[in-house]
């Protein structure tokens, strides 16, 4: 088994938001809970998601982790590995994101790496380098307060460049707008200037596109769990789990075969995350929900 994408997540339900979209797309898809036994057996899947807890601890700690995990994704004969953040970069400056892109890029051997936590169907955009929750940007939402990692600054690429010993630079959505070329020759210039990891503009599900077919260029890129951030993911080819819709070409996902179905509960306890427009009652049933499940905080 050769898998098509690999991918390392910060946290276990973000982890478990991407193995969803993953199959939703009509990858075959696993998720691991932790670094993966050398010995594991898996079933013929496309893709497999290391899910660690790693978004909060040392950063030396986090950085080690996520190389084992691409260590043993590159063994199962991945190209290509997506690191998922969270799409409101929950890092301070002591990292996690910086440290982690910075092993993950050099074991890679890439001269640069991408990076969006863009997801527009969430409400989550970035402009000019810029995150946006909604209609403010990061550090006017209430992510500005979070108890473990307080977002005080919008701007990706000063975030970035405080906790990475990589150059940062940015590929804005102008140049996004022209398309993969203009990105991949927007790229080769900033690797040019000894610039290592670009942060990539992102406000429409069509800059996802272009982020993700450009990210299979490289060995590694650094993304939130949108649909169209996932490496391309409608570049690879599942293995007879998606087919062509007659209506414009686009795909039809089905239900990926060969592997157990079940339910998933993945939430967040976040202020904005329990106040969904249109329905009035999801606080109260996300409280509920957290209450049977014996409580506890958890994150995306």
């Amino acid at each position: 088994m050769t898998l098509a994408l690999g991918c390392i997540a910060d946290d276990y339900t973000g982890a478990s938001d991407l193995a969803n979209t993953l199959t939703r797309c009509g990858l075959r898809t696993v998720q691991t809970i932790g670094v993966p036994r050398d010995d594991l057996a898996l079933p013929e899947v496309d893709a497999v998601v290391v899910s660690l807890k790693s978004r909060s601890i040392e950063a030396r700690k986090a950085a080690a982790l996520a190389r084992a995990a691409d260590q043993w994704l590159r063994s199962r004969g991945a190209g290509h590995v997506l690191f998922k953040i969270c799409s409101t970069f929950d890092s301070t400056d002591a990292g996690n994101i910086g440290p982690v892109t910075d092993a993950l890029r050099a074991d890679a051997d890439d001269s640069i790496v991408i990076v969006t936590p863009a997801f527009p169907e969430t409400g989550r955009t970035v402009y000019q380098g810029n995150l946006f929750v909604g209609s403010v940007p990061l550090d006017e939402s209430p992510l500005k307060d979070h108890p473990l990692n307080p977002m005080r600054d919008a701007n990706l690429v000063r975030v970035l460049a405080r906790q990475s010993r990589s150059r940062i630079g940015l590929v804005d959505l102008a140049v996004v707008a022209c398309g993969e070329d203009a990105v991949r020759k927007r790229l080769a210039a900033l690797a040019a200037e000894g610039i290592e990891a670009a942060i990539v503009d992102a406000v429409f599900e069509r800059d996802l596109e272009t982020f993700g077919a450009v990210a299979l260029d490289h060995r590694v890129s650094v993304g939130a769990s949108g649909p169209r951030t996932c490496a391309g993911a409608g570049e690879i080819r599942p293995g007879d789990a998606c087919e062509r819709s007659r209506r414009g070409g686009r795909k039809r996902c089905q239900r990926p075969r060969g592997l157990p179905g079940g339910k998933l509960l993945a939430g967040d306890a976040r202020p904005d995350c329990n106040r969904r427009p249109g329905d009035a009652g999801v606080a109260a049933r996300a409280r509920e929900a957290r209450r049977r499940l014996g409580g506890g905080r958890t994150g995306a």
